[in-house]
């Protein structure tokens, strides 16, 4: 069975993709959060692996020639920004008062969380970047010495929980304005939680990709400073 599938080039891809479409029916057919079609695919993709047997590293090193949709992904971010502009330009202060408290807040955070735990330095150059696109997390990780698959896995579980609890969150505090959940998705769990933004509507997925963006600055930013406390 693994020579069979790894004489198939195309097998990854072929079954990362079926993965999705089977979450993205799921989601369709239950309309429940957990439904969530990157957290079904996952799932499925282990599940195929482990029963197969085929080898991690090859599903990795095929998968690898589709990460760099990542860059182009996440540059898409900005037609919605175009689209809100004017809304955005009248309560840009605003939208960054909340991004640098969120991500102050979690910085802070995470580096007190690694302190508590006694985690070490690599440890904690790994999970500072949690909140960022996967993109600019791993290079802010590899280049201070962290462990980039950590942080790759890292984001995604904290884009996952976005997702899943974004909303919830949102009633819980009472978080009623739209520019008020597109700041706290988009700084919070990144391009998960902005296409969640994009669900609720127009108006909270341009102020998520907003968020998101500048989040992603300002954490590159703040890296280094708190890498001075290690």
């Amino acid at each position: 069975m693994i020579e069979f599938l790894s004489g198939i080039s195309l097998f990854p891809m072929v079954l990362t993709l079926a993965c999705y479409q089977v979450g993205l029916w799921l989601r369709k057919k239950w309309d429940n959060p957990i439904c969530n079609p990157i957290i079904v695919a996952a799932i499925l993709v282990v599940a195929v692996l482990l029963v197969t047997g085929f080898p991690v590293e090859n599903y990795q090193q095929s998968m690898g020639s589709a990460t760099w949709l990542l860059t182009p992904a996440t540059v898409c971010l900005a037609l919605p920004l175009y689209e809100q502009l004017k809304v955005l330009k009248k309560n840009l202060f605003a939208i960054l008062a909340g991004v640098s408290a969120g991500t102050v807040t979690s910085l802070v955070v995470v580096f007190l969380m690694c302190r508590a735990f006694g985690m070490d330095e690599q440890m904690t150059v790994s999970l500072l970047p949690k909140s960022i696109t996967t993109a600019m997390g791993m290079v802010l990780s590899e280049q201070n010495g962290g462990i980039p698959a950590l942080t790759t896995v890292v984001i995604i579980v904290t884009g996952i929980l976005g997702s899943l609890m974004g909303t919830t969150l949102c009633k819980l505090l009472r978080l009623e304005h739209p520019i008020a959940q597109g700041v706290a998705l988009g700084t919070a769990s990144h391009v998960m939680g902005t296409s969640k933004a994009n669900e609720l509507g127009a108006l909270q997925g341009a102020v998520s990709s907003l968020s998101l963006a500048a989040a992603g600055i300002l954490t590159a930013i703040l890296f280094p400073i708190a890498l001075m406390f290690l």
